[in-house]
């Protein structure tokens, strides 16, 4: 059985997982088409305790409905609940998302409606089917044609993406201007402890932060950064800024802020460059 014969079941296996998700998708049984998404109101928020897992998230209490049997059901995110949720206050929506008839089984989720369609497979599958094309094309034509293959239509995704990559930074950097500023407090720094597969042990610290803004919404959340030396942090007093349209999208550093934006538009034109170039190189080395 040759290398081509490989290649041959490769594209035919996951082809069919393309056809098949694809047609699943259509008709509207995927799994993700199958689960019942509901859009709730935190009632309560408990603040983390100090020294505890970061993985556990800022425990709430949810109430939700099901909308097929009227049934009510309140709700915590205690153990493996879906997304962690990371910013919270009372009134804040969020949403939950469970398979038809079983709500027991619900998960938490920060966007709702979230790969809604189950296209996550057949995309993988079609990624990877070309990326079996491009392997016999570098074997049987020459390396220069992976060089194209790879860059020619990496360079098509972000020469499209550049300019709503640079609107998005624009409305950022203008969000951003427009935040406002209120004492805040560290109440807390949690932990997360890594074992890497050769038993290395690393400790993560990430300080939480309590904040209540000018319209009197008290915010709990992780700040994961712009805080220095967050592992002494806990008790700290903090000026924090926030947006007065959304409380979760705050900063305790402006600057370093305004900074990682226009770092963003370089590395995405950085990144453009490097595309082109290479497939520039293998257009000229065929």
């Amino acid at each position: 059985m040759g290398w081509h014969d490989y290649l041959a079941l490769w594209c035919g296996v996951f082809g069919t997982v393309a056809l098949l998700g694809y047609g699943r998708s259509l008709a509207g049984v995927t799994r993700a088409q199958r689960t019942v998404r509901v859009m709730r109101r935190i009632e309560r928020v408990q603040q983390p305790r100090h020294g505890g897992s970061e993985k556990d998230g800022i425990a709430v209490v949810v109430s939700f409905q099901d909308p097929s049997t009227g049934q009510e059901f309140t709700v915590t995110n205690d153990g493996d609940c879906g997304d962690r949720i990371s910013t919270a206050w009372t009134g804040r929506e969020i949403g939950v998302r469970y398979p038809r008839g079983r709500p027991h089984a619900f998960r938490f989720t920060n966007d709702l409606w979230d790969g809604r369609y189950g296209l996550g497979w057949p995309n993988f599958a079609v990624f990877m089917i070309y990326v079996g094309l491009v392997v016999v094309a570098a074997i049987d034509w020459g390396w220069p044609w992976a060089l194209i293959g790879v860059g020619a239509p990496w360079t098509v995704v972000i020469a499209c993406y550049l300019p709503r990559d640079a609107r998005r930074v624009r409305r950022r950097l203008d969000t951003l201007a427009a935040m406002v500023p209120v004492p805040g407090r560290v109440v807390a720094v949690v932990k997360n402890v890594h074992t890497d597969e050769d038993g290395y042990t690393s400790t993560s610290q990430t300080p939480v932060v309590a904040f209540t803004t000018h319209e009197g919404v008290a915010v709990t959340a992780y700040c994961p950064s712009g805080l220095p030396d967050p592992a002494n942090s806990h008790g700290r007093d903090v000026t924090i800024h926030y947006s007065p349209a959304d409380p979760a999208d705050f900063t305790p550093n402006l600057a370093a802020e305004h900074r990682s934006k226009k770092r963003d538009i370089t590395c995405t034109i950085l990144a453009l460059l490097v595309t082109a170039s290479a497939a520039v190189v293998g257009a000229v080395l065929l």
